[in-house]
């Protein structure tokens, strides 16, 4: 048992340095030599180098940074299947329940790697893109659904953060609608409720009508990403 929970910890440690791999970060300084924390909304993610770099490495780091999400759920499958071909699996383990759990666990760890990178100071991202990563590996039809909402949003509003909002509360009710596991749900409430905090100083933008659309400048102080 003690080998068997030492594979699992290790996994989640493995899958938030998968998530905290600064994409965002190391293509803005590569391409254009600066730190994009200093810059925009501070935020290493996706949208913030769309802002700076363009639409090509803004879709790049996105692709990049789901990902890490996808790689990180991958771990544990390939877990499983490895310890049950070398016989680590303790007979006492639920395998459905225990790989659950642990689908959910690494999930998370990827979620707050990407936003409190162990590279970057603990700085990082929203982790929109890594939950999409995370969400379309642990159950394609909710990542699907979910990336359908942020799309409809995105196309009528043509605000990222409103529509990346709009995905987070939309994760738990299509968790619930297409009938997954319990972890699976409280993963969606939990990692939405995160996305959503992540995005506060946005909030506070959409509610004050100053909020950026898509190919607008953010012209506000970068918010604190620590």
């Amino acid at each position: 048992m003690a080998i068997w929970l030492t594979l699992c910890s290790t996994i989640v440690v493995i899958a938030y340095l998968l998530g905290s791999f600064p994409t965002g970060y190391i293509a803005v300084k590569q391409l254009k030599g600066i730190d994009i924390r200093e810059i925009g909304s501070g935020s290493t993610g996706a949208t913030n180098v769309l802002r700076t770099l363009g639409k090509g490495p803004g879709a790049f780091v996105l692709v990049l940074d789901s990902l890490k999400g996808v790689l990180a759920i991958a771990l544990v499958y390939w877990l499983f299947n490895f310890a049950a071909s070398e016989n680590f699996i303790p007979l006492t383990v639920d395998v459905k329940l225990w790989q659950s759990w642990l689908v959910i666990l690494a999930g998370l760890a990827a979620i707050l790697g990407h936003s409190k990178s162990i590279f970057l100071g603990f700085t990082g991202g929203k982790s929109v893109a890594t939950s999409l990563g995370i969400l379309l590996a642990m159950s394609w039809q909710v990542g699907l659904a979910t990336a359908g909402v942020f799309a409809v949003v995105v196309a009528i509003s043509r605000i990222v953060s409103l529509s990346s909002i709009a995905g987070a509360i939309a994760v738990p009710i299509l968790m619930l609608v297409l009938h997954q596991p319990l972890p699976y749900i409280l993963f969606g409430i939990a990692g939405g409720f995160y996305v959503i905090f992540r995005h506060r100083t946005n909030i506070e933008r959409l509610l004050a009508g100053t909020e950026p659309k898509i190919g607008e400048k953010l012209v506000t102080e970068p918010e604190q990403t620590a």
